[in-house]
């Protein structure tokens, strides 16, 4: 159950640990640390992005080593059994990395989701909001890598002539053509060669909610081809990336989430 709605989440608030991962692209100037002490879901946990990806790296959202993340996890207080759902009240719905993170690194797919819509979508349907902060017990939380789960660069260079999967990538079409220059310093515009493009505001409607996996189905399709069941997914920094891959996981019964954790960030790299 990739997604969860409002009602199912206010239901079971108090058996489930709840995440909020807000981040967005720096240029958006928001703090979110302070926006989660002035508002969140009750007992809520914050997920900083930026802090809890790989630290000795100049690209961004890598997914950290399994040490780090075990610690990571460990001080969250959360456990290898717990029942997650994790949301954000950002405009790239990064909540989907941090679900991503969470099934790379071993926990059972079946106990993580995201809030379908998000924040905006709980204070709409006026659900309770907290200030108060929590802290959970640490915990010796043991994570297990997932390696296929992954791409490196070197695995997508060979694709581009083997053409064994698909990349597809989640920025918008300006970016991916090259039309305009990429935001981010030191990187190029273009995209990556025999790649396709979906943005991923295709798959998500103007409530930020996850379009019906009917609808989903037919963005896909069009989109593939027909040429590949296990498609990668990529995006600038690797965080809308696993936008486009929970949504395949809505039309795709047992589907784990494939990403490449580079990104353009790495591949456009100057």
């Amino acid at each position: 159950m990739s997604l969860v709605d409002t009602n199912w989440l206010e239901e079971n608030l108090n058996k489930v640990k709840i995440i909020d991962c807000s981040w967005d692209l720096p240029s958006e100037n928001r703090n979110f640390v302070e926006e989660f002490k002035n508002e969140h879901i009750p007992n809520a946990i914050f997920f900083d992005l930026d802090k809890n990806s790989k630290k000795d790296t100049d690209l961004p959202h890598m997914l950290p080593s399994k040490v780090e993340w075990d610690q990571i996890v460990s001080e969250l207080g959360i456990s290898k059994n717990d029942r997650i759902v994790i949301y954000d009240n950002s405009n790239v719905i990064s909540s989907c990395r941090c679900w991503y993170t969470f099934i790379y690194f071993g926990h059972n797919p079946k106990l993580v989701s995201v809030l379908n819509g998000g924040f905006r979508k709980w204070k709409k349907d006026n659900k309770v909001i907290s200030k108060k902060i929590i802290k959970f017990s640490k915990t010796k939380y043991v994570g297990n890598e997932l390696n296929t789960l992954v791409k490196d660069k070197n695995k997508i260079d060979i694709n581009i002539s083997k053409k064994e999967f698909v990349v597809v990538d989640a920025r918008s079409k300006e970016r991916f053509e090259g039309k305009v220059s990429d935001p981010r310093k030191n990187v190029r515009s273009g995209s990556i060669p025999n790649s396709v493009c979906l943005p991923f505001s295709q798959v998500i409607d103007e409530e930020f909610c996850f379009k019906s996996s009917e609808h989903l189905k037919k963005i896909f399709g069009k989109t593939l081809e027909n040429r590949c069941d296990f498609p990668v997914f990529s995006c600038g920094s690797g965080v809308t990336a696993c936008v486009l891959a929970l949504a395949y996981s809505l039309v795709k019964a047992n589907y784990l989430p494939v990403i490449y954790d580079g990104s353009w960030a790495e591949y456009g790299k100057i």
